[in-house]
């Protein structure tokens, strides 16, 4: 089998970010998802990422100019066939291309029109350039991470692009396809970064409204502000996480850092004494080194975790027993998710931007 999408058909113009991670999601699990790549307009950051990104990895590539008539007229023959097409240029760009959703949902009345944007299609900020770290800025989600001494840290650019676009965008895609398979309809799927990072934030919004939850920075149960949910330096300069949240994974904290049946250690349901608990936990922590006290918890219902570098991470045995991550190609990169019983999806290599012109043309009859 070729993954649970196979027969879908996918049309991707070519970008940055959300919107190829979206098509690498659908190509991921068997979707023929073939990438509008712009000809000879492939400099700057998009040049960098270009051939070698492995967001492009199991797509095939065809390379247009699209301000050509003879190549928009590949384009519609390939929205023609399709079942989903996914674009991110800024609003009103299709459109003034021809390509917009009436042109193309007119020439294919099912089609699922995908549209990645990190403002959204309307709004005050639609049409303003920007990036996850300001949409994730303005939804909260940035202003609520870090410590509340220090400025907010984002998370790479895995919260708003990725987490908040690529995947809201494929979840819309495929929710959309399964109602066009059904009643032949197609639609525009919406998807802000914006949108998307804020229904993240939907279970904090709820402690806020229950009063679990203050409207500050770094003094919360997840935010770094409760000392059994932090991370800790150890006497290597590495880190170790720690998320002993219920009392059952506590006592197993406690018995690990040989902390267990110690009167003297501050309260941990008193907010008042975390600072000094805290201060226990860290001079703890300081006493062995990473490594050293992953052997002391790993297996254990401590929720202490070390916290590795990217390229720890495809070397921890967890990891590689799971088969977290993959050799494609000679090149080290995290496997498809999630995983399927019955139509496994499966890591495809990366093409040129290009490469399959010619076969794609002759599939249209070009």
């Amino acid at each position: 089998m070729g993954g649970p999408l196979q027969g879908v058909r996918v049309v991707e113009f070519a970008g940055l970010g959300p919107g190829p991670f979206c098509g690498m999601l659908l190509a991921d699990l068997g979707a023929d998802v073939v990438r509008i790549d712009r000809r000879g307009a492939r400099g700057g950051l998009v040049g960098a990422l270009g051939a070698t990104s492995l967001l492009d990895r199991g797509k095939r590539s065809i390379a247009l100019d699209l301000k050509d008539e003879g190549d928009l007229a590949v384009v519609r023959a390939l929205v023609e066939r399709a079942d989903v097409l996914l674009e991110g240029f800024r609003p009103g760009v299709m459109e003034r291309l021809g390509l917009g959703p009436d042109e193309l949902l007119a020439l294919r009345p099912s089609l699922v029109y995908g549209r990645m944007t990190g403002w959204g299609q309307t709004g005050p900020l639609a049409s303003s350039a920007g990036h996850d770290i300001g949409y994730i800025a303005l939804t909260g989600a940035l202003g609520a991470s870090g410590r509340p001494d220090e400025r907010p840290a984002p998370p790479l650019n895995l919260l708003g692009d990725f987490g908040g676009g690529g995947v809201f965008l494929a979840l819309g895609a495929v929710a959309a396809l399964v109602h066009a398979r059904a009643t032949g309809e197609g639609q525009v799927v919406d998807a802000a970064i914006v949108d998307g990072t804020a229904v993240l934030t939907t279970m904090i919004h709820g402690m806020l409204d229950a009063g679990a939850w203050r409207d500050r920075r770094g003094v919360n149960l997840l935010d770094t502000g409760a000392p059994f949910y932090d991370v800790y330096r150890c006497a290597d300069g590495r880190f170790l996480a720690v998320g002993a949240l219920e009392e059952q994974f506590y006592a197993a904290l406690l018995d690990g850092l040989g902390l267990a049946g110690d009167e003297s250690l501050p309260a941990r349901d008193d907010p008042r004494q975390w600072a000094a608990l805290r201060d226990r936990f860290t001079e703890a922590f300081a006493s062995r080194s990473r490594d050293e006290w992953w052997a002391v918890f790993a297996g254990t219902d401590a929720c202490v975790a070390p916290v590795w570098s990217l390229l720890e991470a495809t070397r921890d045995e967890h990891n590689r027993e799971r088969g977290v991550f993959v050799e494609v190609d000679g090149v080290v990169q995290p496997d498809v998710a999630p995983r399927f019983s019955v139509t496994p999806g499966s890591v495809g290599g990366v093409p040129r931007p290009g490469q399959h012109s010619d076969e794609i043309r002759a599939e249209l009859g070009f």
